[in-house]
């Protein structure tokens, strides 16, 4: 499948077409395709311009080497005030769920890791593609905190008592851990789940793009259910939680990283 190159290229969040079919990367390696502001901006406005293009049928969502994202990115996130934290959560999480409203199918592709943030943005897509050997971790609650949108398609994809497990982060998982437990749809060998998430939208594209948009609509409050409003409360708690020590202690530590590399 051949892909023009997009006038975002060099930028935090490329977009590629090809066909019926758009490629979009999370374009930040050395920060492990973290989700900044900037990145959760970049995603949510490209994401409302697919919405109305009528070429593209199917997004295929992926990070640049070295993996999928590595969630929130924790070094702004200790330069903010708590309020301001939440609101950026807040924010991050808007965007996943408007995933869910978009008339065509999102395919997560995830090679390398999805920790965090990145685990429930995966999750927030329609499918989800990993490489057997990823890393999957959420690892919020080991730092002090809930993890503070995405939930309720975590939940939808395996239920409330496995969604619990998965969210206290006890241990990491690996994409063949993840697809045993219904997280992931497809599985794969290391290296292959862009090309795989790829043959997977080619053949939903090659489907009427009127019945693909309409049961995706029909499903979707089953799927998104109370995501708001768990969002919200979720949410409220991060905030409560940031003013643990523990929490605290995991921020300062992440500010201290961030205050040595900008020497």
């Amino acid at each position: 499948m051949h892909f023009a190159q997009s006038e975002a290229e060099g930028l935090e969040v490329t977009f590629q077409e090809g066909g019926q079919v758009a490629l979009l990367t999370i374009n930040r390696p050395a920060a492990r395709n973290a989700l900044s502001s900037g990145v959760v901006a970049a995603l949510g406005e490209t994401m409302q311009t697919l919405h109305s293009h009528e070429s593209v049928r199917v997004v295929v969502l992926t990070g640049a080497p070295p993996g999928f994202c590595a969630g929130s990115d924790l070094k702004e996130l200790a330069g903010m005030s708590i309020s301001d934290m939440a609101t950026h959560e807040a924010r991050t999480g808007q965007f996943v769920r408007s995933m869910q409203h978009l008339a065509k199918p999102v395919i997560a592709a995830v090679e390398g890791f999805a920790l965090g943030g990145g685990f429930l943005l995966a999750t927030g897509c329609d499918l989800v593609v990993t490489a057997e050997n990823a890393r999957w971790h959420l690892p919020e609650v080991a730092l002090g905190w809930v993890p503070p949108w995405g939930l309720q398609t975590l939940v939808a994809r395996v239920g409330p008592a496995t969604g619990r497990r998965l969210a206290w982060g006890d241990r990491p998982l690996t994409g063949a851990d993840l697809h045993r437990l219904g997280v992931a749809d497809e599985v794969v060998a290391p290296g292959a789940a862009l090309e795989s998430a790829l043959d997977l939208a080619r053949r939903l594209a090659a489907l009427p793009p009127a019945g693909v948009a309409s049961t995706k609509r029909a499903l979707s409050d089953v799927v998104v259910g109370a995501a708001e409003t768990l969002d919200a409360r979720a949410t409220r708690l991060f905030a409560q939680d940031c003013e643990s020590d523990s929490a605290q202690a995991s921020l300062a530590k992440f500010a201290r990283k961030t205050s040595k590399e900008s020497r």
